[in-house]
């Protein structure tokens, strides 16, 4: 509350022997008849209890006194006035203390409490005391509480009650109770002084800021009760909250000292509140960058719109959420929604579904599945006049009119209606599902969204969705991923870590464990560095998923430093509307160096690189895998890499620039290399030799180019003659076109060392 102190001599009543014409009959206004003229009153110079007094006969029903000074009024200031009286003679009457409340021009205020409780005089020469506060906050022992267009009063008593009788009053006395109300002198301002009646109902906000404007770097004490702000309110100074602020959602709460969330969880009186408002309000005030839970729980029954909460479409300066953690408690609000609609699709529009039914149905931000959709595929945008939906990526399926189902998963923070959100930061934040939310959805375009140091915990079904670009630049670091699945079996898993449509993702020093997908990911410009993730189970020869999935076939993307546990790296084109390989690049683009492979009890056929063509004519390009280790656990495997050819194979007759060398092998039947090293022993002479490869050529391509011959002793021939000549090679031989034959002008034995390729030098 504001300590306001009054002027001492405005409240300085004079006594009745300095003259009786300081004291109205009526309203204490300038003009009305004053005691020295009233024949029903008369000054005693010495009464036994009061010195000087005032005798006063009751000649009418209400018998006013006011005194004629103008005692000022002002917020946060309480008065008290005191009187003396007794009742002399004839019928006792009743008796209150009262007042005329003017405003700033001087007219009356109406529609007030004017006056105190009533007190009855019930015995002769018994001196009664009466005591009133008056002030602008309805405070405990407040008698009369006026608004804060009250200016000034005339202060006062009536006699009520039988007439006839005849009292005695002492001396009036008014003075300044303020500090009984200040919960630390001068250091609060409480905005009940102010008007505020905190009933849940009435417009509080005005008191508010009277308050604040009074505040002057003092603190505000919102005190118990339900304060209704109307509108936005900023609160510019350090607040303590008693009773909490009742607000509708589109007002915003800027609490400049107390901008964390346990000072907005005691604004609104819970924590799922008070982080909605404190949400809001960093999108609304450039004071503050960072949302701090503080290292607190919330517990949410429902997403959180942020778009909504926000009010407005996009933001570019850096803001952030830290330091808390989101428990998702049950609620039907977590379901993900799901319908079925038929659409048709053409290629030439590939980010277009048209003619869909029941598109009123379908939410922005819906996963698609079906035939020919890819993985991790999701509404965009919405056209419902037009039919349309925009999708995040083009499906491989080709030209179609079909049902597709889209579920809708409901996530922790929603970003998802904005389109250009930049430069937002999550650190240190646990999202704590429990098998029922999502966690994050980005915004539909925007770039570098940043997690570093957070706990994705147990989501329904996705940790990090991207249904746009607004994974332009996605960063995250040191984040660990614990699955909701880590029961079932891994070729049952449908959760997925994160996804990325566009380019430049940072994905660093995270730990994810048991996922279906640790990514996938589409764009380039990709970094995946030093993470740890593995999605194995206990079953015998068990079947895995990819960890990392790279959906654009020349994706430029760097997979270095990490630990790949139980699943794999694959290379696809599933997000290519024509598959088939027309022009550009093909297959490559990504660098695969010094990672740690392990897999145990897989079955044989399990492989840690798989290449996977949704259409025919592409080929490997620029795709170098070098200085890992590859190791199983239990089980042996037949190769590190492999080839899914369901859809389609590739055209090995232009692999170019492929390096798969200085490898570590454990548990590998066939390890791969390119260039592969053969030494081989002809011990009968020959003029034909079939160098074979030894299942070294990585993914079953066939051998183009032949770069060295080296003879590690000498040529003979069946005389035992010894021969200096150099042979020709033919490449591509044998049934699976993976051997090389040495043509020699004469039939000759000996050992030779053949470097041979997949690929040619251009």
């Amino acid at each position: 509350m504001t300590l306001a102190v009054t002027n001492p001599a405005a409240l300085a009543v004079p006594p009745f022997s300095a003259g009786l014409e300081h004291f109205s009959q009526s309203t204490g206004r300038p003009g009305t008849p004053t005691y020295d003229q009233a024949g029903f009153a008369a000054f005693v110079p010495a009464d036994p209890d009061f010195g000087s007094a005032l005798e006063i006969q009751k000649i009418s029903a209400t018998t006013r006194l006011r005194w004629v000074g103008e005692v000022p009024l002002l917020p946060g200031s309480y008065l008290r006035l005191r009187l003396r009286i007794k009742a002399m003679a004839g019928v006792m009457p009743d008796v209150r203390l009262a007042a005329w409340v003017g405003d700033s021009a001087g007219d009356e205020l109406t529609g007030l409490t004017t006056t105190a409780a009533q007190t009855s005089l019930t015995s002769y020469g018994e001196v009664v005391e009466l005591s009133a506060i008056i002030g602008t906050g309805a405070r405990p022992g407040v008698d009369m509480v006026w608004p804060l267009a009250a200016s000034f009063a005339h202060l006062g008593f009536d006699l009520t009650g039988p007439t006839g009788g005849v009292v005695r009053v002492d001396d009036l006395a008014i003075e300044d109770v303020s500090a009984l109300y200040a919960a630390d002198l001068l250091s609060v301002v409480d905005p009940r002084d102010f008007g505020a009646l905190g009933d849940g109902v009435s417009d509080d906000r005005p008191a508010f800021l009277a308050a604040l404007d009074a505040a002057n770097g003092r603190r505000l004490l919102v005190p118990d009760g339900d304060y209704v702000i109307g509108d936005d309110l900023i609160i510019d100074t350090e607040a303590v909250f008693r009773g909490t602020l009742v607000m509708d959602d589109a007002a915003i709460l800027i609490l400049q000292r107390n901008f964390d969330l346990p000072g907005y969880e005691a604004a609104m009186g819970s924590p799922e509140l008070g982080f909605r408002k404190g949400v809001q309000a960093l999108f609304h005030t450039s004071s503050h960058t960072d949302f701090n839970l503080r290292g607190r729980r919330v517990r949410l029954s429902a997403p959180v719109d942020v778009f909504a909460l926000a009010g407005q479409d996009g933001s570019v300066t850096r803001r952030s959420i830290s330091n808390g953690l989101f428990d998702c408690v049950e609620s039907s609000d977590w379901n993900s929604d799901i319908q079925t609609s038929i659409a048709s699709y053409d290629p030439a529009n590939p980010l277009t579904l048209s003619s869909v039914a029941d598109i009123g149905d379908i939410p922005v931000g819906a996963h698609v599945s079906g035939v020919g959709v890819g993985r991790e595929v999701y509404v965009r945008a919405r056209n419902v006049a037009a039919g349309t939906l925009t999708l995040s990526q083009p499906l491989h399926g080709g030209a179609m009119t079909q049902d597709f189902t889209f579920e809708r998963f409901k996530y922790v923070l929603d970003f998802s209606g904005f389109s250009n959100m930049r430069n937002f930061e999550m650190h240190m934040l646990e999202f704590m599902c429990r098998g029922r939310g999502s966690c994050v959805m980005l915004p539909e375009d925007g770039r570098v969204t940043r997690f570093s140091h957070c706990y994705f915990n147990r989501p329904g079904a996705r940790a990090i969705t991207s249904v746009g670009r607004g994974c332009q630049g996605l960063i995250v670091d040191h984040c660990q991923f614990s699955s909701s699945q880590m029961t079932t079996p891994s070729q049952d898993r449908t959760v997925i870590a994160f996804n990325v449509n566009a380019n430049d993702a940072k994905i660093r020093n995270n730990r994810a464990v048991m996922w279906a997908h640790f990514g996938v990911m589409h764009g380039s410009g990709h970094l995946i560095l030093g993470n740890h993730f593995f999605a194995g189970d206990g079953a015998s020869q068990g079947i895995r998923q990819a960890g990392i999935v790279l959906t654009r076939g020349n994706a430029a993307t760097t997979i270095s430093g990490n630990y790949i546990d139980n699943c794999f790296i694959e290379l696809s084109n599933e997000h290519d509307p024509e598959p088939d390989f027309t022009t550009g690049f093909s297959f490559g683009g990504v660098t695969i160096t010094g990672n740690i492979f392990m897999a145990i009890s897989v079955a044989p056929w399990f492989s840690w690189i798989v290449i996977s063509p949704y259409g025919e004519g592409h080929y490997i390009q620029g795709l170098q895998i070098s200085g890992n280790v590859f190791r199983t656990v239990a089980s042996r495997i037949d190769r590190a890499e492999a080839l899914d050819t369901t859809r389609a194979s590739l055209d090995f007759g232009r692999t170019r620039n492929l390096i798969f060398e200085n490898n570590a092998y454990n548990g590998i039947d066939y390890p791969a290399e390119n260039p592969a090293v053969i030494v081989h022993d002809q011990n009968t002479e020959a003029t034909n030799w079939t160098i074979d490869s030894g299942g070294k050529l990585p993914f079953g391509a066939r051998l183009r180019t032949v770069s060295s011959v080296v003879m590690e002793n000498a040529l003979r021939d069946a005389d035992d003659t010894i021969h200096h000549h150099m042979p020709y090679a033919q490449t591509g031989q044998g049934p699976n076109s993976d051997q090389a034959r040495l043509r020699w002008p004469v039939a000759l034995r000996g050992r030779v060392v053949v470097t041979m390729r997949v690929d040619r030098p251009v």
